[in-house]
């Protein structure tokens, strides 16, 4: 196998000037040649013996998120806490504690004044953003709960959970408002489809399942995956669900007609799934799939194929419209990562412990990354 050296030199060369210690000769002579980086992650000043220094969180992180003002991110560990963020200075500005196990997701609401968090100690808590104070813990799972979301209108919270099932909640007053069952095994995760409508769940059962949120009845299985579903997401325009498994592919379906209409070889487990703006790109841990279907669009296809600097991460590199330019060294590979591209600002959770902040100056980037 070829060394990443061979693939990309240049990329390489820009890892090693930002991720070097401060004070090391390479940095203090080179740095100058990457000003398009704005906000650099936390690097030793000197090259010593020590591995790791373990910041914020002391333990695995599970999941990051900007807020939708992007002014927070917020960040769940293993070590039982979520963690708030300053995006502008990439300081922790707040530590939530009350889980009594392994945080596995954190979410904001969609006015970003509330957090929700899912643990494996099987309830899902709400957070004040702006105190810290826990708001409300929602409780009825009888196992772990693997993820929460928020409805488009913040009035509506879905989790999943290892007890096979759905569950609805108000979050105004805490309380179940539905029982979604159905799934012959774990449920990894469930999305709110853009209208709050529906709801897709992705479970160990090899199936995604639409389920009507007004009702709490199942509207379809669709299944065709050969193994795990991991996770699932709605088009911008609700039209398709795309869906990820451990079969090693992606699947979209069609939400209207509630069936199969295209599969992705990805050659290798996708963890990550997100819709770009305009529909056509799905991003995935491995980086971005063109969608052939004519569905993603409403069948507009003179819309623009990327984003504007569109970031994104995967497991080793960051890109920026879809092109890798910056490596990332063994000990800042992400667990789990989140990219706002209106502040071109990246932010990576580690499996020690450390939340990352990079940002980015776009018009000092070289051309062949635009």
């Amino acid at each position: 196998m070829r060394s990443i050296i061979e693939i990309a030199p240049l990329q390489v060369y820009y890892s090693g000037l930002l991720f070097a210690p401060r004070s090391s000769l390479v940095r203090v002579g080179y740095f100058k040649n990457i000003p398009w980086v704005t906000m650099e992650p936390k690097v030793a000043d000197i090259w010593s013996s020590l591995i790791q220094t373990l910041e914020g969180h002391t333990s695995f992180v599970k999941s990051v998120l900007f807020s939708p003002d992007g002014k927070l991110v917020a960040s769940a560990s293993l070590d039982k806490t979520v963690r708030l963020w300053n995006t502008s200075t990439g300081k922790q500005c707040g530590v939530l504690e009350g889980h009594t196990d392994s945080v596995n997701s954190a979410v904001f609401s969609p006015d970003g004044k509330l957090v929700a968090s899912a643990s494996i100690d099987k309830t899902v808590r709400l957070w004040d953003t702006s105190t810290g104070k826990q708001y409300g813990v929602l409780e009825g799972h009888t196992d772990r709960v693997n993820s929460a979301v928020f409805s488009p209108d913040g009035k509506l919270i879905v989790s999943a959970s290892n007890d096979k099932t759905v569950r609805l909640w108000d979050t105004s007053t805490g309380k179940q408002c539905g029982v979604l069952e159905g799934h012959a095994s774990y449920v990894k995760s469930a999305m709110f489809s853009p209208d709050g409508k529906l709801v897709a769940s992705a479970s160990i059962d090899k199936t995604v399942r639409l389920w009507d949120t007004s009702t709490g009845k199942q509207c379809e299985v669709l299944e065709g995956h050969t193994s795990i579903v991991n996770s699932t997401v709605f088009s911008p325009n609700g039209k398709l669900v795309a869906s990820a498994s451990w079969d090693k592919t992606v699947r979209l379906w069609d939400t209207t007609k509630k069936k199969f209409i295209e599969i992705i070889e990805t050659h290798d487990r996708i963890k990550i799934l997100k819709f770009s703006n305009d529909g056509i790109h799905l991003y995935t841990s491995h980086g971005a799939l063109q969608l052939k279907s004519s569905l993603h669009s409403g069948g507009n296809l003179e819309l623009p194929h990327t984003l504007t600097h569109s970031l994104y991460v995967t497991d080793q590199w960051i890109t920026c419209n879809m092109k890798k330019f910056l490596w990332l060294p063994v000990e800042y590979r992400l667990s789990c990562s989140a990219a706002n591209d209106t502040a071109n600002l990246i932010v990576i959770g580690s499996g020690c412990g450390r939340v990352i902040f990079i940002s980015f100056d776009f018009t000092a980037l070289p051309a062949a990354y635009l």
